[in-house]
């Protein structure tokens, strides 16, 4: 985790209710620390674009404050907006605007000098610099998703934004943009991503938040609510069928009494000598042993009840 202990978005009591009265985003209490990656998870309609589109200035709260740094976002916008770069969900661009343009248009729209060199840079850790001059029209799903990103990063922000960045694109792309993700987080860039792809959540993120129905119902330590949350299985396979008693170990037998199963909390393996030493006292014998993890997937279904 590259992070420290400086805030540098706080969220107090934030609230956004729709005309039509529905709540979206109810009593939001958040802080991110600067340089880490902090992943929001939930289900469709849960809020996560509603609470970044309110931090990126495109939607106005109905109640409660939000700071970037020392800066509140509706009392000083141009400070704070400067701070943050956004990709989002959608592809929003002049669809027949050159790619080196667009960029560098983007550079504009946060009062900055164009800077060749900054721009060249940013276009070929994407992989877009041989296709500086197309029309964005002519571009693969991929290619115009990581145009997006080029005009978050362009005028060097110290948020960025990924509202399901790499939604539709294939793995090996998806594996490029966090290894770029990952290189940004090392140069201190706080990085805040929704995602669909729970295992990138598992494998990126510091911190976990979970919304649902408008509320922030959990925020953890990756690690620790793996921890907290998560179990592990211990999984025998018998050399012949079972015909032992074991009602009183805490095992399940499979149907055809082949396979045995301990589930037990991580970091809470003290049960599993007893039960191999009862297992080995009454002459069960097993060709091979293996344990499991739950995935972070299991978890947010856990606390959910649905599936991203």
């Amino acid at each position: 985790m590259q992070s420290n202990n400086e805030e540098i978005i706080q969220i107090k009591d934030l609230t956004k209710i729709y005309q039509d009265g529905l709540p979206a985003l109810c009593n939001i209490n958040l802080s991110i620390k600067k340089g880490e990656i902090f992943a929001l998870l939930g289900p469709n309609g849960a809020g996560k674009s509603t609470l970044i589109n309110i931090i990126c200035g495109i939607v106005r709260p109905s109640a409660g404050e939000v700071y970037i740094g020392t800066s509140e976002i509706r009392k000083d916008y141009r400070m704070a907006r400067s701070a943050i770069g956004l990709v989002p969900q959608e592809l929003v661009t002049d669809m027949f605007e050159r790619v080196i343009d667009t960029v560098n248009f983007s550079r504009g729209l946060f009062g900055k000098p164009q800077d060749p060199a900054r721009t060249q840079k940013v276009l070929q850790d994407l992989s877009l610099w041989d296709k500086k001059d197309a029309k964005i029209i002519t571009l693969s799903g991929g290619m115009k998703r990581r145009v997006m990103m080029a005009k978050a990063l362009i005028h060097d922000p110290k948020i960025l934004f990924l509202d399901e960045p790499t939604a539709g694109v294939d793995v090996n792309l998806r594996r490029d943009m966090w290894d770029m993700v990952r290189e940004l987080q090392k140069t201190g860039v706080t990085i805040i991503l929704t995602t669909h792809y729970i295992e990138e959540a598992q494998e990126m993120a510091d911190r976990i938040g979970i919304i649902n129905q408008g509320k922030l119902i959990l925020v953890e330590e990756k690690n620790e609510l793996m921890k907290k949350l998560g179990k592990k299985k211990l999984v025998l396979n018998l050399r012949t069928p079972l015909t032992k008693d074991i009602s009183d170990l805490p095992l399940e037998s499979s149907p055809d009494q082949l396979q045995l199963t301990y589930t037990y909390v991580m970091g809470n393996e003290e049960g599993i000598s007893h039960i191999m030493r009862h297992l080995d006292e009454r002459g069960i014998d097993y060709k091979d042993i293996r344990t499991e993890e739950s995935s972070l997937e299991d978890i947010f279904v856990g606390i959910v009840g649905t599936k991203l």
